[in-house]
């Protein structure tokens, strides 16, 4: 039973409820099998009415995702193992755990600094959002050139040199992104120095130091004069409704990686208007903006967005070709100060 992949936080988030100090005392044998303790952790979270937002989708996603990694096991290998049954000692860690994510309202990805992202582990911790991206599914599913389903957004993944990634964050995309185009040198910028560490540890993870440089600075400026085939960005987007209303859960990540201004794109904006600058003349951005998709088209009303859903999102990420860039900026509606 392999976790979903959760949407991104919503505009505005459910009555937030203090959760239960502690939790009810199990006595030995009372729960046995990996299912009981899915089925008491569901329980426990529905009480404390948690929200799920970080690489689960629902209660029942995260009580496996959590069972799973303090057994040691992948949430690929739940299935297998849901009728067996569970030692003491993992008995209590389990417990602790479920208690921990109920008491504490962090994420489960905090909790066991772990996610993940196309069925492959990386490290996270506090320093970083829990990445919970759509852009790892669309390299899959439109940049593989020719497919049953027809050309690709980039004919030929091995033709691809270069790519930019910004906002990188823990890392994920750019590594997913040298997974996808096996010849090409990712070059990932992210303006905070704590994120950035543990970007460094998930590159060395998959051994890909030579392949991924990591840059510390605000969007284009490590990269200044760089050109690249693709540019990458989950930047910040939420808008000032949605952080008014962040559920618990997100407040514990970092404000920066969500905070998009008064209407989301503040971020958004810079990345658009510089991006024709740094990209190939046969390139593209790819582009990842939540549920700002009409204030986006209200701000570049002449832009030829090509909007690619994922199983779980629609119009969230957008396609915008180097040729389409440089007069979609030169006619974009800048937001009224008054």
């Amino acid at each position: 039973m392999m976790a979903k992949r959760a949407k991104a936080p919503p505009r505005i988030s459910p009555k937030r409820s203090r959760a239960p100090s502690k939790l009810p005392k199990v006595s030995a044998g009372e729960l046995v099998t990996l299912l009981d303790f899915v089925r008491y952790a569901v329980s426990r979270f529905n009480e404390a009415k948690l929200t799920f937002a970080h690489g689960t989708t629902d209660p029942i996603a995260e009580a496996a995702f959590l069972v799973c990694e303090t057994l040691h096991l992948h949430p690929d290998q739940f299935e297998s193992f849901a009728t067996a049954r569970v030692a003491a000692h993992e008995a209590r860690s389990i417990l602790d755990v479920i208690g921990r994510r109920v008491a504490s309202g962090k994420p489960a990805a905090y909790l066991v600094n772990k996610i993940y992202l196309r069925g492959l582990p990386f490290y996270v911790d506090e320093r970083t959002i829990v990445p919970r991206s759509f852009i790892g599914e669309l390299l899959d599913s439109h940049f593989g050139g020719l497919d049953d389903e027809g050309p690709s957004l980039i004919d030929d993944p091995d033709a691809v040199e270069n790519v930019l990634e910004l906002c990188t964050g823990s890392g994920c995309l750019a590594v997913l992104a040298a997974r996808a185009f096996p010849n090409a040198q990712i070059d990932a910028v992210e303006i905070s120095k704590d994120a950035l560490a543990v970007a460094a540890r998930n590159v060395a993870e998959y051994g890909l130091q030579q392949r991924v440089m990591l840059h510390r600075g605000d969007l284009y400026g490590p990269v200044a004069g760089q050109r690249y085939d693709l540019i990458i960005a989950n930047p910040p987007y939420v808008d000032a409704e949605g952080m008014a209303g962040l559920p618990r859960e997100c407040l514990a990540e970092p404000k920066l990686a969500f905070d998009g201004g008064t209407d989301g794109l503040d971020v958004v904006r810079r990345i658009l208007d510089q991006a024709s600058h740094h990209l190939a003349a046969d390139g593209g951005l790819l582009c990842e903006i939540g549920r700002c998709r009409s204030a986006l088209e209200a701000a570049y009303p002449q832009a030829e967005f090509l909007w690619l859903d994922t199983e779980d999102s629609q119009g969230e990420v957008f396609w915008l070709r180097a040729a389409d860039l440089q007069n979609a900026v030169k006619l974009q509606k800048r937001p009224s100060l008054s």
